[in-house]
């Protein structure tokens, strides 16, 4: 791998990681209300007890996650591994820790209630910006609060 191929892996895996950082902070401060912008149009959202296709299903989602009342989440990662296939492709790893619970804060402590393997295939839509057009979650860990699931 030459300097300039390691600068590039570089350079995308750390967009990726701050734009996962960004996704996660609008679905736990912003209740997801711009989380679906993050995907392709036909994009799709691989959750441990639902899928959603395409960028309106998701919308639907998160509107209706809104809809059930106050939560509050913490979704975590950490392990974020980025395998470059082209400047406007690129697959992505990493473990999700996701702490919520129905309510107003101040909550109970707990673990979490799920730790999944997640897997993203990126892609770098025509308008520049790196989009979801594949997500999913492995559940390997899930107990105690039951996660938000849009019966579809």
């Amino acid at each position: 791998m030459t300097k300039t191929d390691q600068d590039d892996r570089l350079n995308i895996a750390r967009e990726l990681e701050l734009q996962l950082a960004d996704f996660w902070h609008d679905v736990d401060t912003n209740w997801g209300r711009t989380a679906a912008d993050f995907y392709t149009e036909d994009g799709v959202f691989e959750a441990s007890g639902a899928t959603y296709r395409g960028r309106e299903k998701i919308r639907e989602f998160y509107a209706y996650r809104i809809g059930r009342g106050p939560r509050i989440a913490a979704h975590t990662f950490s392990n974020f591994r980025a395998e470059v296939i082209s400047a406007t492709e690129a697959k992505t790893t990493w473990y999700l820790l996701l702490y919520a619970h129905d309510g107003e804060p101040v909550l109970p402590s707990a673990p979490p209630i799920l730790i999944a393997l997640a897997s993203d295939h990126c892609v770098r839509d025509d308008d520049g910006k790196w989009r979801y057009k594949h997500r999913k979650f492995e559940a390997w860990f899930k107990g105690g609060v039951e996660t938000t699931t849009l019966k579809t």
